[in-house]
């Protein structure tokens, strides 16, 4: 047949089979666009090879240490599953909770800052659009920012109590640090017999601080605070040490 021979509208045949053909492609090509474009980030619509066909494999083994007020953020991951993926933290006392201050997101991104030091043990589940589930369990170690302990307990020496104590700061943060060392007898008229201020940089490790006064005989417990300011953030850190019970001071001065 001679293509040119027939027409429609102006248009021979040959011109609209090329120009049909075309058009199908082109309409092919643009759902496979469209198709990408709607696919969530991060989410993958490939069935986990596991075992169970279309199963769900969370791929986040362990979460880093953070410090408490620390600005964090991670991103959970998992692949597999029918469509986009939804995380939740169960709920239930055998479960755990997250640490104040955290929250963890539909799409995966656990975030916040952590109120308070501790070690926080949770469970998290992941479900599909086909209601498949699996869950995980997780800890989140908040370490303390300010760390403050007994260097040399203290104790009487004729008229005086002398101690010390180690600071140590193993955050990212450089922190203004006040110390202050208070022997309290029953009356509550304290006596300092330790003070200091200055820098502690960051990478800081069990750094000594020595203390000690001559008292007046008495009964003393002992107090030792150590408040560190990050400017930066806004942030204080306080940690506290007490002597379980009172010191006696027979010596007169």
């Amino acid at each position: 047949m001679n293509w040119t021979e027939k027409r429609c509208g102006g248009w021979s045949s040959a011109a609209l089979v090329i120009i049909l053909v075309c058009a199908a492609s082109i309409g092919l090509a643009g759902r496979s666009v469209a198709d990408g474009l709607q696919r969530p980030q991060g989410q993958s619509s490939t069935p986990a090879q596991s075992g169970d066909e279309n199963g769900i494999v969370i791929e986040t083994d362990s979460l880093p240490d953070t410090y408490p007020y620390a600005k964090c953020e991670i991103f959970l991951r998992a692949h597999g599953g029918v469509s986009r993926l939804h995380w939740s933290v169960e709920k239930g006392s055998d479960q755990g909770l997250l640490p104040p201050g955290m929250k963890l997101e539909e799409d995966g991104l656990l975030h916040g800052e952590p109120e308070r030091a501790g070690e926080f043990h949770f469970t998290v589940e992941v479900r599909d659009s086909a209601h498949q589930a699996v869950h995980k369990g997780f800890v989140l170690r908040v370490l303390s920012a300010l760390s403050l302990n007994w260097k040399k307990e203290p104790r009487v020496d004729g008229n005086r109590i002398d101690g010390s104590v180690t600071v140590s700061n193993t955050t990212p943060d450089e922190m203004d640090l006040t110390f202050i060392v208070l022997a309290v007898p029953p009356n509550g008229r304290a006596v300092a017999i330790g003070y200091q201020h200055f820098p502690l940089k960051r990478g800081t490790v069990d750094t000594e601080l020595p203390f000690g006064e001559t008292l007046p005989p008495g009964s003393y417990v002992v107090h030792v605070d150590a408040i560190a300011e990050v400017a930066s953030r806004n942030v204080i850190h306080r940690e506290r040490l007490q002597t379980p019970g009172a010191l006696q001071v027979i010596v007169g001065p």
